[in-house]
């Protein structure tokens, strides 16, 4: 098994490192790259649905990748104690019609000592936008620095 810093306890600091550290392997977009942030028998829901497991984990990012094209993703710690770490999320995708969604959510993450995530309790809202109304517009792939977060962007 690997290590994946920082480890808990999480500090202010180190959460925000390890919710950066998500949010740029999800921009990624690469299922196995994402999944070794993972426990083994990582236990997640997501929306409506129940996964254990990195296979499972990997089968459901390439669904998801595959229908949510364009996806850009801005997370946020939202608080975070000991092993645990909650943060609020949105990212911008569309669908092979061209409609453009702002999917917001909430993640419970709890990890083990070794920096590893073994559950991840996801709630997530999409909302229709026009292209228009955008506001993630970086290339795709890791979002750059400069780049405002979702408190600076109003969301």
């Amino acid at each position: 098994m690997s290590d994946r810093p920082p480890f808990p306890p999480f500090t202010a600091e180190t959460a925000a490192q390890k919710a950066r550290m998500a949010e740029d392997a999800w921009n990624g977009r690469d299922p196995e790259r994402v999944s070794l942030a993972y426990t083994p028998d990582s236990v997640w829901r997501n929306r409506s649905e129940f996964l254990t497991g990195r296979e499972a984990i990997v089968a459901f990012l390439r669904r998801k990748w595959a229908q949510e094209l364009d996806y850009r993703l801005i997370k946020e710690v939202w608080t975070f104690g000991g092993d645990r770490i909650a943060v609020r999320f949105a990212y911008e995708w569309h669908d092979a019609e061209g409609q453009w969604y702002r999917s917001y959510g909430n993640e419970n993450w709890e990890f083990d000592a070794h920096g590893l995530m073994r559950r991840r309790i996801a709630s997530i809202n999409d909302l229709a936008i026009a292209e228009s109304d955008r506001k993630f517009h970086w290339p795709l792939g890791r979002r750059p620095d400069e780049h405002p977060g979702l408190t600076d962007l109003g969301l």
